[in-house]
């Protein structure tokens, strides 16, 4: 048996390691809560003026201007979001915004599915420089191009309609880049083995491609509805007729004509509030893909 002696610097070494882990584990705690609140912070930070907004949206005219403001909702949301939705046409404007921003980023998938399925699975003379003048098209936006771009769509007589919205919108280099990096992450081995079963091209593009994108498309449909939703420039020199405004361009008939007069902001923000409110849906409805899209899929 071992003698008090020879057990004593054993005891002193347990009771050290459990107060090390105790001040190892009180110092992780310390981290998390520093990190937590840096983040509850910067939500806050970021998310404040969008609160603002919406807290004005409930509010009366003198209580959206008073000083200092008012920062708790007050009881005139419905009269304010009833103003806005009918001074506005909110529903026609929703519906264009809708068209266009679904039609944009549904035709873009598209032509990025299959240009960069094109780019990757085949092999033709050039294919490098193909994907490079593709992607150089990043450095030519919309404003750029806007020009000629609206010369053609008017002597095509598509002023004021949804072709004219939505067709030169349609292509996307940006698309096209993330689908092919995405694809040459694919193992060649599926390729292979669909080859060897006998499954042309489309086939395999349609049963094993595809699905195996779902997460990665989901991503890219919520960052080009967003941005096709967001589009102003473009709708604004397309469009002449109040019937073909899309909301962003629209909400401005909530302000008043003349300068003289104070726009009513708190009917304005109730307006923002409506315009806000579909691509927010689209977001929570893609969340669980579009964070999979990002991060990859879960192993």
């Amino acid at each position: 048996m071992k003698s008090l002696a020879e057990l004593a610097p054993a005891g002193r070494d347990k009771a050290a390691a459990r107060v090390s882990r105790r001040v190892v584990a009180r110092k992780i705690a310390r981290d998390q809560i520093a990190a937590h609140l840096g983040m509850i912070a910067a939500v806050a930070v970021i998310s404040f003026p969008l609160y603002y907004a919406f807290v004005i949206s409930t509010q009366s005219m003198d209580q959206a201007i008073s000083r200092p403001p008012l920062l708790l909702p007050s009881v005139h949301a419905v009269s304010n979001y009833v103003q806005a939705w009918v001074r506005a046409d909110m529903g026609r404007l929703l519906l264009n915004s809708l068209v266009v921003a679904g039609a944009t980023t549904v035709g873009k998938i598209v032509l990025s599915l299959l240009s960069a399925f094109a780019i990757v699975y085949f092999d033709f003379r050039l294919k490098g420089l193909v994907f490079w003048m593709i992607f150089v098209t990043l450095m030519l936006p919309v404003p750029i191009r806007i020009v000629p771009t609206y010369q053609v769509i008017s002597d095509l007589g598509w002023l004021n309609t949804y072709t004219g919205l939505t067709v030169p919108l349609i292509a996307s280099a940006t698309g096209t880049f993330l689908l092919r990096q995405f694809f040459r992450t694919v193992p060649a081995e599926l390729a292979e083995a669909a080859q060897l079963d006998g499954a042309g091209p489309m086939r395999f593009f349609w049963s094993i491609l595809l699905p195996n994108s779902v997460t990665n498309l989901a991503a890219l449909f919520v960052v080009l509805f967003i941005s096709g939703w967001n589009e102003y420039l473009w709708p604004l020199m397309i469009t002449t007729s109040a019937e073909m405004r899309v909301v962003v361009v629209g909400i401005q008939n909530l302000l008043p004509n003349t300068g003289t007069d104070l726009p009513e902001w708190n009917v304005v923000m109730a307006g923002a509030m409506m315009a806000l409110l579909p691509p927010v849906l689209v977001v929570l409805g893609l969340q669980r893909w579009f964070v999979q899209g990002l991060l990859g899929p879960e192993k």
